[in-house]
């Protein structure tokens, strides 16, 4: 049976949308404009005891839900409104043909500076679930995120039981300081940053200290219904575990892409990621609290990380009779230990594209490109004339792929490349290998140090390509959630140690491999993906732990136009930011 619904929780969600009389306010036939508009100001917010002014989007933190179905285009005009140079990341969005869209500064676009507007103007192809908008200037997307609604096409339904309600749920971190002042700090120390003092669900820190109890996330439910919930990891630097006491989740999503459902009773989500999740409720007869709860994984060194659990409630509603259950004595779900690394590759193996007639794995069987990368942190010496507090006193921290950290540039890379002014601005030479092989996950080598430069890698329209991301443990083995702007990839294969060029790919999953746009190196270990380069224009892509992508661990992709004008990049719009 066909459904078409739009769940209760979504009413209001809408700036403003072009509206052609259909069933639902808000919510046209498939292929409409929505329209929508991001005021930057700042905001005053009492958290943890405190009050501090974030920067955030029409004064909501998390920001507004941008909504739309498969196949709308989606008009955003942002008016930046505070003293910040800002831009604005879709997430996930594949942004076809509009590059100059996808929002990550001095690289598609020259940031909106103070008192300028600048208008984001993109089609929805071929997505349907959770992505995520969030700033992708500095560390200023600690506070301005939001979540991105996809509903499927008019007419057309969930390949799932159609949920009772659906509810975002979004992972964040928080600072009591200024998180501009915390990176600009590290910056010039050359060491890591001070930790958050707390996660947040739906921006609320629950009751990690006393006068913060009133600060706790409520989902209130009806037994006996699904709910469907939108979970999406903004958090800037740690990836995390979550679980709610005595239940359960049938995972169906992961990064706007459908998966075979699977269940599981501990979700893990990177930075980036996003997962749809169905939650049904048990038929409970009075009312009733459980706790839900979110910590880290890491396996960086103790007290370079944040390891608080930020807690939540599940409120059962039943009756009139208001629950005398205290958050205090209701017990916390037991979860993973921090450094699961075991656990990680579980979760990860269970995942596997839905890979049916209406939604095929279209996975690229034959390659033309391979690559491999390795990624992770090094040093760099100390600049003359100044103490670094990195490694030891002598250098400062910085991350690297293939041995490379990428310095941004003070222009942006795609309006370089398209009036054909790259020349020092960017150069072509991004190598394919590591510049320097050694054992990479066994003992770490005595040279730490990494080289700069701002290289980026050419494709020919519709290339297809392999890439093997490895791991490294120079400076200790860690997890990086990567990140390809423009392009869903699939994850055919991951593995402990160093990647086996002769007896690793034999056992990739070339059938129903997970796609994502974010995906874990894992710790000690490498993952292999592939994607066809079929949309023009230059396209990042860099872990998605905020330290490490300002200490370099970043690169980017240069793709051709193809021949049709279809696969071509089009021309900028006139109010394309100027730097």
């Amino acid at each position: 049976m066909v459904m078409s619904y739009l769940p209760s929780c979504f009413f209001g969600a809408l700036l403003f949308v072009t509206f052609f009389g259909n069933l639902y306010p808000g919510v046209a036939l498939a292929g409409v404009t929505r329209h929508y508009m991001f005021n930057i100001r700042l905001k005053n917010v009492t958290r943890l005891c405190g009050t501090k002014s974030i920067i955030a989007v029409n004064g909501k933190f998390p920001g507004p839900r941008v909504l739309a179905r498969e196949g709308d285009r989606v008009v955003i005009k942002v008016v930046n409104r505070v003293s910040n140079n800002i831009t604005i990341h879709w997430h996930g969005i594949r942004q076809l043909q509009s590059g100059w869209a996808d929002g990550p500064a001095y690289i598609t676009q020259c940031p909106i500076q103070t008192g300028q507007s600048y208008v984001y103007n993109f089609t929805i192809t071929g997505q349907r679930g959770t992505l995520w908008y969030h700033a992708h200037i500095s560390w200023i997307r600690a506070t301005l995120y939001g979540p991105i609604i996809i509903l499927p096409k008019h007419n057309e339904s969930y390949p799932f039981v159609k949920p009772y309600k659906e509810v975002p749920i979004m992972f964040g971190e928080w600072w009591k300081a200024n998180t501009e002042t915390v990176i600009n700090q590290a910056i010039q120390t050359g060491a890591g940053p001070n930790s958050s003092d707390t996660f947040t669900i739906n921006g609320l820190p629950g009751p990690s200290l006393n006068c913060s109890a009133n600060e706790t996330y409520s989902l209130k439910v009806k037994p006996g219904k699904t709910y469907l919930l939108r979970l999406i990891n903004a958090a800037l630097n740690d990836e995390l575990f979550f679980k709610i006491t005595n239940h359960t989740f049938t995972i169906v999503d992961a990064d706007a892409s459908y998966v075979k459902p699977f269940e599981t009773d501990t979700i893990f989500i990177a930075p980036g990621q996003t997962h749809n999740v169905l939650l049904k409720t048990k038929n409970l007869t009075s009312n009733t609290k459980f706790l839900m709860a979110a910590r880290p994984y890491s396996t960086a060194a103790a007290g370079t990380f944040d390891n608080t659990t930020v807690i939540g409630l599940l409120e059962y509603h039943v009756d009139n009779i208001t629950s005398n259950s205290s958050i205090n004595t209701l017990p916390v779900p037991p979860l993973p230990p921090i450094n699961a690394t075991t656990y990680i590759a579980n979760w990860t193996n269970q995942q596997r594209s839905l890979g049916n007639s209406k939604f095929p794995a279209n996975v690229p069987q034959t390659i033309q490109r391979r690559f491999f990368f390795t990624v992770g942190l090094g040093t760099n010496p100390c600049p003359k004339n100044q103490t670094c507090q990195g490694p030891t006193n002598a250098t400062k921290f910085l991350a690297s792929v293939n041995n490379i950290s990428f310095i941004m540039p003070t222009t942006a890379l795609l309006q370089a490349y398209y009036f054909r002014r790259g020349n020092g601005v960017y150069t072509t030479d991004f190598p394919n290998n590591p510049l320097i092989q050694f054992n990479y996950t066994g003992t770490p080598p005595n040279n730490t140090q990494v080289t700069n430069g701002t290289k980026l890698v050419v494709l020919p329209f519709n290339t297809t390509v392999e890439l093997v991301l490895q791991g490294t443990s120079i400076l200790g083995a860690e997890n990086h959630p990567f990140h390809l702007h423009g392009y869903n990839f699939y994850a055919v294969g991951q593995g402990s140690g160093n990647f086996n060029s002769t007896t690793d790919p034999p056992n990739f999953n070339l059938v129903d491999p997970v796609e994502r746009n974010t995906v874990g190196v894992p710790s000690g270990g490498w993952v292999a993906i592939r994607f066809r380069a079929d949309n023009p224009g230059i396209w990042f892509m860099h872990c998605h732990i905020e330290i490490h992508i300002t200490w370099g661990l970043r690169m980017a992709w240069l793709v051709m136009d193809g021949k049709l004008s279809s696969q071509r990049l089009l021309p900028p719009p006139a109010d394309l930011p100027k730097c």
